[in-house]
């Protein structure tokens, strides 16, 4: 394995095999999108395994906040790196992506093949409602932890005002909350350091911060991140550049989610958006529904939210098959969509957590990630009215006036049976603390019933 910035010799306290099976226990209760894969982590690597500190932790979630892609897989393979190098980012990485990926293949499968059946349009008519009270939850569960006092919120407003409102790009406010992150966390350091870069004397237990920073990473190293995993990432796209065209749907996905990959920041709520309006509108391989049916299949299932993006894929590759029979079509699609967007996460993490490591500490580089933080809750808090309004209304119209964005539903198209369910699994999330899980398997029971009666 090779030596990333760490100590040289990797941790002797945590076995390789430990690390294996407290990888699957993750991966099979990351339910519920970043918030609650974050949660997960947390409560078992932090709390209860003590392999990182609180503040440790943070400060790679911050990091991770600040890559385009998911944040929480890529907190997995960075905390999994930091126990055990290369091998231990492979691990945990894979790992939390395998039961996702498993689970959206079969849905997949079923939703193309038999999505005319009452049970199936059931299951994903109770479920979409549901993902709305999860949505806000994440909203509440990230401010939380990120916004600690009013500069914080601000920042988070401003974000919601400037993502929702004025149409701004999210890299353009990522880039301008760590600007404004970094020059305060120089005046008044108190505020706008939220996340502290070392462990407090009380956390200094934590089997990882009884490491020791080496030197800063050599040249060579970063090199040969670059000679490994651009190749894996960008060769399989010219092979099916060659041998397919450019006008394939394989070549077509691969380049598009490629690209997604690199320019969507703010993980899987941030995607969203963007990839409904390229994958419905220009490249025609879903309809306007079947992106919250697929963000509903992801939602349900263990791994990164993300994921929605392998059932685009998969939709895609069916409805264009070629010579293919459709769900042999549809599975490679889902394959193909699936590299280009998680090779990219692990490129990030092996390149960039070792610089990251060694400036942990110092706090202007701290205070940049906390307000980049404090962003992506207004940019969550902007999809989840998104989300919301698709969901409970039948109609959403989008207008502008003076530069500045709204959304006007059409109160006549409103479902009252959507909006029950949505109610129903808030009051039981926030109110009586009932898991995710069962809230949702309700939800799609309630569905699947309403749909056999009103058929």
């Amino acid at each position: 394995m090779d030596r990333v910035g760490i100590s040289d010799t990797p941790n002797k306290q945590v076995s390789l095999r430990e690390a294996f099976w407290t990888w699957c226990r993750v991966a099979a209760l990351s339910f519920g999108g970043p918030a609650g894969q974050i949660a997960v982590m947390h409560r078992i690597l932090v709390d209860e395994k003590r392999w990182v500190s609180e503040n440790r932790f943070l400060h790679a979630l911050n990091y991770c906040m600040l890559l385009p892609g998911p944040e929480a897989q890529q907190l997995a393979t960075y905390i999994g790196w930091l126990m055990h190098r290369t091998l231990g980012g492979l691990i945990a990485g894979t790992l939390f992506v395998l039961p996702g990926f498993v689970s959206i293949l079969a849905l997949s499968v079923l939703y193309a093949g038999y999505n005319d059946l009452t049970l199936v349009q059931g299951i994903f008519y109770g479920i979409k409602p549901a993902v709305v009270a999860v949505v806000v939850e994440a909203v509440i569960r990230i401010g939380k932890r990120s916004l600690r006092n009013r500069t914080m919120l601000g920042l988070a407003a401003a974000a919601f005002v400037a993502i929702f409102f004025l149409q701004l790009p999210f890299p353009l406010i990522v880039l301008g909350a760590a600007a404004i992150g970094y020059v305060g966390g120089t005046l008044r350091p108190a505020v706008f350091v939220i996340i502290k870069g070392h462990a407090t004397q009380e956390e200094a237990h934590a089997v990882s911060d009884q490491q020791t920073i080496a030197k800063r990473p050599s040249l060579a190293r970063t090199l040969r991140v670059l000679a490994i995993w651009l190749p894996l990432w960008l060769a399989p796209i010219a092979a099916l550049w060659m041998f397919a065209g450019s006008q394939s749907v394989y070549t077509k996905e691969s380049l598009f989610f490629s690209k997604a990959a690199v320019v969507t920041f703010g993980g899987a709520y941030s995607v969203l958006a963007y990839i409904a309006q390229e994958a419905v509108n220009t490249q025609h391989w879903l309809a306007p529904g079947e992106m919250l049916d697929g963000l509903g299949m992801a939602e349900t299932t263990p791994g990164p939210l993300i994921q929605v993006v392998q059932f685009v894929g998969f939709m895609g590759a069916y409805r264009d098959p070629g010579a293919l029979h459709p769900m042999i079509a549809g599975i490679l699609g889902s394959l193909i969509t699936t590299w280009v967007t998680f090779i990219p996460c692990f490129l990030w993490i092996f390149l960039g957590a070792p610089y990251i490591e060694h400036l942990r500490g110092r706090k202007s580089l701290n205070a940049a990630l906390s307000t980049i933080t404090a962003a992506v809750v207004g940019v969550i808090l902007n999809l989840s009215i998104w989300f919301s309004l698709h969901t409970i209304f039948g109609s959403v119209t989008e207008g502008q006036t003076w530069g500045i964005r709204f959304l006007v539903p059409d109160w006549t198209t409103i479902d009252l049976v959507a909006l029950t369910i949505a109610g129903l699994a808030m009051l039981a999330i926030f109110r009586f603390k009932i898991g995710m899980i069962p809230v949702l398997l309700t939800c799609a029971s309630v569905g699947i019933i309403y749909r056999v009666v009103s058929n």
